[in-house]
């Protein structure tokens, strides 16, 4: 197994933006894996 690393704001925010091209509202849901990825990147700051 790999070790983790903290999620990086810019790694957070490719999976966001990601996300929000292929919804069909435009946005991110709440406790989708992206919004899941934004909490860990302002946890890990």
């Amino acid at each position: 197994m790999s070790k983790s690393k903290p999620m990086s704001g810019k790694a957070a925010a490719r999976i966001m933006s990601a996300s929000a091209k292929s919804s069909k509202s435009g946005g991110v849901v709440k406790g989708s894996f992206a919004a899941r990825a934004q909490s860990a990147s302002a946890k890990s700051k």
